[in-house]
């Protein structure tokens, strides 16, 4: 057998397999496969993103401008512009520490499963399964929408645009759905091609992205007509950093941390490296440095756009309740002129098409990494195929597109109901992103090995402001914006109810069900176990009788072989 077999203690990863298990395979391996094996899986995909390319997939699900035209009304409408410029400093600190941390973690453990593997691994002994299943779910649910709520406000800005050129035309809720539906399916067949191909086609709309961000932050304040409005050019600075706008029924304070559910959904995809590691090279330092990059680059920029809307806006209450059914579109007619306006719609709805991509490409790798643990059932059977012509989980990908139609048909039930589908973003991806970070921080002890990129002495402190940040947001974030008599379902935040339901289903799934049969990550790679007492493999105790990969031997030099009977 050709290969050099290397032991989980010779890699620098945390891993499922138990210290020195020594993974067996056929041929010579690279050294990010021989990581991914110490992780406990064989190598399935093509290594063609660099951290370049994993930047620009995850840069795109960023998607600053359509993130930012889509969390407008949550940005300015809770605090005014105070919650647009140092509400976002503020928030971006903390957002920083989470990404830092998960990098961190992504450094050790460079797999698909991302979080979720993290969560199994770091767990105390006997809970990593139920650390696994809460984790894994919250992030599929965060996955699972991404992209279909991206397209639908691409779909909706798309009309809005039209009904800008033409007043005459009122958009209708089947129209939105079915532009939706397009548009989803389109983004399938590019996400169904070649890693390669997949990586180049990103890398251009992360190009795109940029520059479009670049000559929308230059081209608002340069083309502004609100001094033919008889205003000065810009807002005064008083006003902008200390003017709040009361668009809740709380105090400043409360709404100014109300305002940071803009910041917190349009930076939630930064762990989509994570998600690309296993088509990454050099993943261990690469797809970490992807990741705080995404963050820092994404913050930076994204607070540049804020302020030049916080210091160009002429009135916050037209703009919110505008008949176009978009704030964004409604402040650029506020301060330019209509061709200008319809310039920076194209510019956003473009970018837009490569954030809904690019989600759907980092879901469907989510979607292959639970599936190859048998997450979903028998199902999993399906959707953990690898394509044999593109190396890609095209099943994966047309899965998470049938479900995600299946939940656009909510648009037809009016904006209510798709926003409580959408809301669902922040919380469920705070709470993903979280849980393996808390564990780190304050349960794992010893059992964590950091891996190349890692933040020294610093990781317990700034993960512990991570995991401080998450746990005040995530009441904050529940919270509707009027309270008393004034509070009617219109009014309601839906948020509790839309992820808190799925959740309990899923609870009292592991109640009854799942906790009888899911162990966490499944190793997938055949492996010798070094003789002792005891090792911990899926969560389940083996003791020389049987292992999560099957039924095993021990030969005399106190090595065990796998049931297929192989062995160095």
């Amino acid at each position: 057998m050709a290969g050099r077999k290397v032991s989980t203690v010779e890699e620098q990863v945390t891993s499922v397999l138990a210290r020195g298990d020594v993974p067996v395979y056929e041929r010579e391996y690279t050294a990010d496969e021989e990581g991914l094996a110490a992780l406990g899986y064989k190598p399935e995909f093509k290594r063609e993103f660099s951290l370049w390319t994993s930047f620009c997939v995850s840069f795109a699900v960023l998607g600053l401008l359509p993130s930012f035209a889509s969390t407008l009304y949550y940005g300015m409408g809770y605090a005014g512009t105070p919650g647009m410029t140092w509400g976002w400093l503020i928030a971006m600190v903390f957002i920083q520490c989470v990404a830092m941390s998960m990098a961190e973690l992504c450094s050790a453990m460079p797999t698909s499963g991302g979080l979720y593997y993290a969560a199994a691994v770091l767990a105390p002994p006997g809970w990593g399964p139920l650390a696994a299943w809460i984790t894994g779910w919250s992030n599929w649910l965060v996955q699972i929408t991404a992209a279909p709520s991206v397209d639908y406000g691409m779909a909706a800005m798309i009309l809005a645009a039209a009904s800008i050129m033409n007043p005459g035309f009122v958009p209708q809720n089947y129209q939105v759905l079915l532009l939706t539906v397009v548009i989803m399916v389109i983004q399938s067949f590019i996400s169904s091609m070649p890693t390669k191909w997949i990586a180049n086609f990103n890398s251009i709309g992360s190009i795109f992205n940029i520059i479009a961000l670049v000559i929308v932050i230059i081209t608002i304040p340069a083309a502004t007509n609100r001094g033919d409005q008889g205003m000065p050019k810009f807002n005064p600075t008083s006003e902008v950093w200390g003017d709040f706008y009361e668009g809740t029924s709380f105090p400043n304070g409360v709404a100014l941390l109300m305002s940071f559910v803009a910041v917190i959904w349009t930076m939630s995809g930064y762990d989509a490296p994570f998600h690309l590691s296993e088509e990454c090279s050099n993943a261990n330092i690469a797809s970490p440095r992807a990741i705080v990059l995404t963050s820092g680059v994404g913050g930076l920029f994204g607070w540049f756009l804020q302020l030049v809307v916080a210091y160009t806006i002429v009135d916050i209450d037209a703009a919110l309740e505008s008949e176009l059914g978009q704030p964004y579109a409604a402040y650029l007619l506020q301060v330019l002129p209509q061709k200008v306006t319809l310039a920076i719609l194209a510019l956003t709805v473009m970018c837009a098409f490569s954030m809904g991509q690019g989600c759907m490409v980092a879901a469907s790798r989510v979607t292959f990494a639970y599936s190859r643990d048998d997450c979903f059932g028998p199902l999993s059977r399906i959707t953990k195929r690898v394509n044999r012509h593109t190396r890609t989980p095209v099943n994966a990908v047309w899965f998470n597109t049938l479900v995600g139609i299946a939940m656009t048909i909510l648009i037809l039930g009016g904006e209510l109901a798709a926003g409580a589908l959408f809301s669902i973003g922040a919380v469920a991806a705070f709470v993903a992103f979280t849980i393996p970070i808390f564990i780190r921080v304050f349960l794992v002890g010893d059992r964590f090995r950091p891996g190349p990129w890692n933040l020294g002495r610093a990781s317990r402190p700034i993960g512990a402001m991570a995991c401080a940040f998450v746990l005040l947001m995530v009441p904050i974030l529940m919270l509707p914006s009027v309270t008393g008599s004034d509070l009617d379902a219109a009014g309601m935040n839906w948020t509790c109810l839309v992820y808190g339901g799925p959740m309990i289903f899923i609870l009292i799934w592991w109640l009854v069900s799942a906790r009888t049969w899911f162990k966490g990550p499944k190793v997938n790679i055949e492996h010798q176990m070094l003789g002792r007492g005891e090792a911990a493999i899926d969560g389940v105790p083996h003791n020389g009788d049987e292992s999560s990969s099957g039924s095993s031997t021990r030969d005399d030099d106190g090595l065990e072989m796998d049931k297929a009977g192989k062995m160095a």
